[in-house]
């Protein structure tokens, strides 16, 4: 027997279903019996790892169409500490789930799931050229317009539904990130969460380390280091049970990094010893997703525990080994030169941290992106010391005139 519970797009009623996948008969329930109001949806709405696939697409649809309407307390929404953690032991120890299908009113075939997979890639490329608050709105109205229509509407077969949710739990994985690159950390852990719910009944563990790996990288950002070394082990966990090397390098860096900000030298030793030498990675295998992760990004990954660690020489060296990137990532260059300029202001080298620096406020100024907002703006701290010299003063006031007031205090990670 299967339940679905739909909220609709007015918000003002949900419907149940209940019967054998093959055999639908409706019944119509008030959004009120769910504990969910049109005048008041939980606080809590998404935070929570929901295992079976009806709670997951009732908890999804209700997140986006909460975020198109810009419902109050998405808009306040605050990271939620404990939350991710939670979530992640859940889904460790869950059992299997059992393959989604569904009998609706509308077929959904190759065709339809094809399509989000495809908007999807194009969102990303967009993300990483113009950063996530050009297309963050894009990205969550598809997801309510167009997307929540195949989960609630849609008949589909068990292998079909494992498809629909793996595309699903890529394009949310995606809305999390952009909500992270515009520092809305409440709602990007919130998407992160039911990303990884669509991952498990994929049966996805290569989506499932990914997003893991996602939130492990915020939590870095927000200055919790110990959260995000439990959530990078938790997605090695996910990439030894897909087998992929390149993703368990990835997770094993995060680790690392996670263990360097806590000035912990000897445990992040350890998490960079156990990485296999990435060249030997097989990459035939890996997913379409993960092309971006490369000896590029790995190195800047390196120069990040190095800095963490005061170790400025050898951040300089792989900071700038991380610029031989792919063109298609304007961002990562600007954090890539963002990092090798602190690199260069903590080895006692002002002058070269400003032209470095410049570098990197001049792709900086052309994204829309909080995190990258950020990084020039720590770099002017950083150099406070030195504001005798006439380079920090006037890098320092080009940064205050060209890019916006930084959201919230985190540092640069």
């Amino acid at each position: 027997m299967c339940l679905r519970q739909q909220l609709d797009t007015t918000g003002n009623e949900c419907q149940s279903r209940e019967g054998a996948r093959s055999q639908v008969a409706e019944r119509k329930v008030e959004v009120t019996a769910l504990g969910m109001t049109p005048s008041d949806l939980p606080a809590g709405l998404g935070l929570e790892l929901p295992l079976a696939w009806t709670d997951t697409i009732a908890t999804s649809t209700a997140l986006w169409r909460a975020d198109v309407r810009r419902r109050r307390f998405l808009v306040s929404a605050v990271f939620t500490s404990a939350a991710a953690p939670s979530s992640a032991l859940r889904w460790l120890t869950s059992p299997p789930a059992a393959a989604p299908a569904s009998a609706g009113t509308r077929r959904v075939g190759t065709a339809d799931i094809d399509a989000v997979r495809e908007l999807t890639r194009s969102y990303r490329e967009i993300d990483n050229k113009l950063g996530g608050g050009k297309i963050r709105g894009v990205v969550v109205s598809y997801l309510d317009e167009h997307v929540s229509g195949l989960l609630t509407d849609g008949t589909y077969s068990e292998t079909a539904g494992r498809e629909l949710a793996a595309a699903c739990g890529e394009l949310c994985q995606l809305a999390g990130w952009v909500a992270y690159d515009s520092d809305e950390h409440g709602l990007a852990h919130r998407y992160l969460t039911q990303a990884l719910a669509y991952a498990r009944h994929a049966d996805d563990q290569a989506l499932a380390a990914e997003i893991l790996a996602a939130q492990a990288h915020q939590a870095l950002y927000l200055a919790r280091p110990a959260e995000g070394a439990d959530l990078a082990r938790a997605a090695q966990a996910a990439a030894t049970r897909r087998g992929s090397a390149t993703l368990l390098t990835e997770c094993q860096v995060m680790e690392a990094h996670a263990h360097a900000a806590r000035n912990d030298a000897p445990a992040c030793g350890t998490a960079l010893a156990r990485n296999a030498p990435f060249d030997l990675a097989a990459r035939d295998d890996d997913p379409g997703w993960l092309s971006y992760f490369d000896e590029a990004y790995l190195a800047a990954r390196m120069a990040q525990c190095f800095r963490d660690l005061g170790d400025s020489r050898h951040a300089v060296r792989y900071a700038r080994r991380s610029l031989d990137m792919d063109g298609r990532y304007v961002r990562g260059r600007a954090f890539g030169l963002s990092l090798l300029a602190t690199a260069h202001a903590a080895a006692g080298e002002p002058e070269e941290a400003t032209r470095v620096g410049r570098q990197a406020l001049d792709l900086t100024a052309r994204l829309n992106s909080a995190r990258s907002v950020r990084y020039p703006r720590d770099l002017t701290r950083q150099l406070r010391p030195r504001a005798d010299l006439p380079a920090v003063r006037d890098f320092t006031a080009e940064v205050r005139d060209r890019l916006p007031a930084a959201a919230g205090p985190a540092g640069f990670r």
